[in-house]
């Protein structure tokens, strides 16, 4: 009533941890009530919370109590292996040593059951591996006293002691409850090593000392009957008949009181076997007949076994068919075994596929990802290498660019001044014309004519009339030389200032614009390098060329200090709105970043176009070009 009501205010709560671990402790309390539907129905209703909440370890509790509960079912021993194995499988990912220990335990008790005696060593061997260093001493002894029943099972009762003994030190460490009475049951399991060794007299001692635990029959009521059933047992293979057959009564009573099936069961055979033995075959026919009845009852094929075993020795008109049916149950059971055994190793084998599919898709998973990445990280390591390899291009095609410029003004310059020596060459060519020939024919006409002063007669006036041809060739040559020395005959050597000027007056002479030029008298050029020297020549250039497609008039001013290159022009023939989308511009911004200079646009519809460019230098300058 309590689980109930308990059960009902748990889910009306949220899923969360706090109701999965509620209900949890609900399922356990109704275990210990033996109430395994509840138990069941609990375990199930836990499992899909905890698979909704993705709570890993409360769906491996989940899994164990259900393994639990089909353990104790008939005919259901797969289904419990199959949920042990779940929950193997989700403690071992957790880490978690005692449930993974105690999980393992479990399944070699179900292999155990199947007769897989090797197998369920196995497990429990894996138990004791996870087990190591830590102190839990109840899953170690079940571990060693399950090695052990194996090991009997396969007759290696030298084995099976060895670990019987193990487990006894770990009982005699009393850090097990002291209900459990693991002693008593450890002696128990001794005692019958030695039953079957025929040392009944060993056996008979170990059975004694089990049953010499105090509080043994409150608190374990099944081992102290099959103590004393073993005991009575020993005493009747010794021919020691004391004490028979009130032990083997005594051990019946408890059993049947407590509806042990097998113990019930054992103890009737054994009372058969000891009647048969004193020659009351009645008594002995009676306890086989229940024995059977009661195996057949309870289905416990192994109990039926003996029990068949024993009817067909104390019955004999009907012996043959109790060996009949002994031999097809026997032949059924070993089938069933060996169905199950595969059965058990077939969900091994899925659960391990399983696992290892999903082990393998996790790997896929991080193989895709990391090849992903390493693709994102080579396409990313590639793009900053080609732009690397771009932008040191570019600044290479800069510096090639800013080369190219420099050696063009200093070409410039070498052919101008090249021009200067060339035409100082040809004045000096000229004046030594002039001085050796012309002027010295001069002076000869000139002695020539002085006769006339003394002499007038007609042959020294016929004379002077040849002269006066002579004065004609002199004409000529000084006409000549004249002309080889072209107009402009004189020139003082240039700088860059006149360099501007000839730039201006050469593009005077190609456009129809007005030019209007003013440059600070002021202005120390040598400041300027040939980079910058250049560069204000390209932008003028740009301007010009520009302004004589467009524009009408032009009033370009350099400054000192602010250094401003001022342009000036009229608005009209100029699309204003449009004017800053022109290449020309773009070309002059380039001038201007080339020079570190910085540009200054300023335009309105219908008012003129200034551009202004500030050039850093020695004496700061600004060149202003007005549009």
């Amino acid at each position: 009533m309590y689980n109930e009501k308990a059960l009902r205010l748990i889910m009306d709560t949220k899923n969360d941890a706090v109701q999965r671990w509620n209900l949890s402790k609900v399922a356990i309390r109704y275990f210990n009530l033996n109430e395994m539907d509840k138990f069941h129905e609990i375990s199930r209703i836990l499992l899909k919370k905890s698979i909704v909440a993705k709570d890993s370890l409360r769906i491996a509790l989940a899994y164990s109590n259900i393994g639990e509960y089909y353990m104790g079912g008939i005919g259901n021993t797969d289904s419990s292996f199959a949920y042990y194995k779940k929950a193997e499988k989700v403690y071992r990912k957790l880490d978690k040593k005692i449930n993974l220990a105690s999980t393992y335990i479990n399944i070699a008790l179900l292999q155990n059951k199947i007769n897989d005696y090797i197998r369920s060593e196995h497990s429990a061997i894996k138990a004791l591996e996870v087990l190591k260093g830590t102190s839990e001493e109840y899953n170690i002894y079940e571990a060693y006293n399950l090695i052990a029943i194996t090991a009997f099972r396969q007759r290696d009762y030298e084995r099976c002691l060895e670990y019987h003994d193990k487990a006894l030190q770990v009982a005699n460490s009393n850090k097990l409850p002291k209900e459990f009475h693991p002693k008593a049951g450890t002696f128990n399991n001794i005692g019958t090593i030695f039953q079957e060794k025929k040392d009944f007299e060993k056996a008979t001692e170990y059975y004694e000392k089990g049953l010499k635990e105090s509080d043994l029959f409150i608190d374990k009521p099944t081992i102290y009957a099959i103590l004393l059933d073993n005991l009575a047992y020993s005493k009747f293979c010794a021919n020691d008949y004391s004490d028979l057959p009130a032990l083997f009564y005594k051990s019946l009573k408890i059993s049947d009181s407590i509806s042990y099936y097998p113990g019930s069961i054992l103890s009737r055979i054994r009372l058969s076997e000891f009647y048969f033995k004193v020659k009351d075959t009645t008594k002995a026919k009676k306890y086989a007949v229940e024995a059977l009845n009661l195996s057949r009852e309870s289905k416990l094929d192994e109990s039926l076994l003996f029990s068949l075993e024993q009817v067909a020795a104390v019955d004999d008109k009907k012996a043959s068919d109790y060996r009949k049916e002994y031999i097809m149950l026997s032949d059924s059971i070993h089938l069933e075994e060996r169905k199950m055994q595969n059965k058990f190793a077939r969900i091994e084998f899925e659960t391990d596929e399983i696992v290892l599919e999903k082990d393998k898709a996790i790997i896929q998973k991080w193989t895709v990802f990391w090849i992903a990445v390493s693709v994102l990280l080579s396409g990313l390591i590639f793009y900053i290498f080609r732009l690397r390899q771009s932008r040191q291009r570019e600044l290479h095609l800069l510096l090639s660019r800013q080369k190219a410029d420099e050696e063009i003004y200093r070409l410039i310059s070498e052919y101008h001044q090249k021009f200067d020596e060339g035409r100082e060459k040809e004045k000096r060519r000229v004046a030594r014309e002039l001085h050796d020939g012309v002027l010295s024919r001069l002076l000869g006409i000139r002695r020539s004519l002085l006769v006339l002063e003394n002499k007038t007669d007609s042959e020294t006036v016929r004379h002077c009339i040849n002269q006066v041809a002579e004065i004609q060739d002199v004409e000529k040559e000084v006409r000549d030389i004249a002309h080889s020395l072209g107009r402009d005959l004189f020139s003082p050597k240039r700088d860059y200032k006149e360099f501007l000027e000839s730039v201006i007056e050469e593009f005077r002479n190609k456009t129809s614009l007005k030019i209007e030029l003013e440059i600070d008298k002021t202005i120390d050029w040598d400041v300027f390098d040939s980079r910058k020297k250049l560069g204000i020549y390209h932008v003028l250039q740009e301007c010009l060329n520009f302004m004589g497609k467009k524009g009408t008039s032009v009033e370009i001013r350099f400054y000192k200090n602010v250094s401003l290159l001022v342009m000036e022009v009229d608005g009209s023939g100029f699309d204003v709105e449009n004017i800053e989308k022109r290449q020309v511009l773009k070309d002059i911004g380039i001038r201007a970043k080339e020079m570190s200079a910085d540009l200054r646009i300023d335009s309105a519809i219908g008012k003129e176009i200034v551009i202004k460019i500030i050039v850093p230098s020695g004496v700061h300058t600004n060149q202003n070009f007005r549009l």
